[in-house]
């Protein structure tokens, strides 16, 4: 089975998790690929060189400065680190964005209420399968940077949970997959202060009732609405769980199972 597996910002920006996670990822002896995210370490970047950061919604706008600045930031500082690291642990990791190899075009998302300038949506058929499986089959272990391709030229800032999702879509085509987002919560939290209070499962059909209920919020609705798209397409396994406990998610010990 081909484990896809994606971590957080909040993972990315303490060193000392995140390099306790990759010690386990590097564990996982099945076929596997790492998508993270980037951190605050952009908007950190930014502030240096007199770049604001815009919000809307909770979603980073990206007109052509910040996407020179994440581009710098999360395809290179953050995915060359995490590939070095990586390197350093015996895992032949090899990092990669979507313009490599082709590997991950998109679309620039439309204009609609909002512009968010150059944000890139993945098409149904924007993975490369085949590429992937060409890495994967020589041993190596793609990192995936939180950046896609246009296909002319251009780099656009995607989500990293959906870039997961469609990876896990594509690849659930010709092989089992299963999908674990990693963050620094237990799971999905049933009191977002209890961290005891883990919903061991979730149906998908049970979303509309959890967000009515306030128990899924914010950031976690489109988290959440990303797991749930992978399992309806096919992904055999999907998971949500604490960044230290990989191991515990991987044998359903921890975390939220998505069905």
């Amino acid at each position: 089975m081909l484990t896809v597996i994606k971590i957080g910002g909040n993972v990315i920006d303490d060193a000392d998790a995140l390099d306790a996670f990759l010690c386990d990822f590097n564990k996982v002896e099945e076929p596997k690929i790492l998508v993270h995210g980037g951190g605050k370490l952009a908007t950190q970047f930014g502030l240096k060189l007199d770049i604001q950061p815009q919000y809307v919604h909770g979603r980073r706008k990206t007109d052509k400065q910040t996407l020179e600045l994440v581009t710098m930031v999360y395809g290179g500082l953050i995915n060359k680190n995490i590939v070095a690291v990586l390197q350093a642990k015996g895992c032949n990791a090899i990092g990669l964005t979507g313009a490599d190899a082709g590997v991950i075009k998109a679309v620039k998302r439309p204009v609609v209420d909002v512009d968010y300038g150059f944000v890139g949506d993945v098409p149904g058929s924007g993975v490369d399968v085949n590429i992937l499986a060409s890495l994967l089959g020589l041993g190596l272990v793609p990192v995936l940077a939180p950046l896609t391709y246009d296909g002319n030229g251009g780099m656009l800032n995607t989500n990293a949970d959906t870039i997961a999702q469609e990876v896990a879509k594509a690849m659930a085509a010709t092989m089992d997959v299963q999908l674990i987002y990693c963050f620094e919560k237990n799971g999905v939290l049933r009191d977002a202060d209890d961290e005891s209070s883990v919903i061991q499962q979730i149906e998908v059909t049970d979303f509309d009732a959890l967000i009515a209920e306030g128990v899924i919020s914010g950031g976690m609705i489109p988290k959440l609405e990303n797991a749930g798209n992978a399992v309806s397409c096919g992904v055999k396994r999907v998971a949500i769980g604490n960044a230290a406990y990989i191991s515990n998610i991987l044998s359903g010990k921890s975390g939220t199972e998505i069905l």
